[in-house]
């Protein structure tokens, strides 16, 4: 095998090249493709922590819901109760207006009655009086008597 001086020549040309390489345009794309590399995986790592804070506001967005929906069943409940006592205090209250004036009713007929009695009292009083009058006038007789009692009795 013969070498020569062109191979040698080629040999550290392309060892010079290969250095030159090495120090001056490796490093660079090193560089670069190292700073891709951490902007992917920075990337790929802000993608995780959203993806966590999306589920943590999703849990925390549920349960606000939950929590809206157990207030909102809790306040209908309450409107519920507040309108079934509502209800229960005007039938109460109505009951009570009912029974009132049907005692002043029972009163004011009862008064009504008295007065009649009264009156029909006044009354009897008079046709007694008158009736008694009339015996005393006519002549006590048996059959006038009992005639002037059956007029009496049928004016009563």
């Amino acid at each position: 095998m013969d070498i020569n001086a062109t191979l040698l020549g080629q040999i550290i040309a392309f060892a010079l090249f290969v250095a030159f390489c090495m120090k001056f345009v490796w490093p660079p794309l090193i560089g670069a493709i190292q700073e891709r590399q951490s902007k992917i995986a920075d990337g790929l790592n802000a993608a995780e922590v959203a993806k966590a804070e999306l589920a943590t506001a999703q849990n925390k967005v549920q349960e606000e819901l939950n929590a809206s929906k157990a207030q909102t069943a809790q306040l209908i409940e309450q409107a519920n109760r507040r309108a079934a006592q509502l209800i229960e205090d005007a039938r109460t209250q109505a009951t009570a207006e009912g029974e009132r004036i049907r005692q002043q009713a029972r009163e004011a007929i009862d008064q009504e009655i008295n007065q009649a009695r009264e009156a029909l009292r006044s009354q009897v009083a008079a046709l007694a009086v008158s009736g008694a009058e009339q015996i005393l006038k006519a002549q006590v007789d048996q059959n006038a008597h009992a005639a002037m009692l059956n007029k009496l009795a049928a004016e009563l």
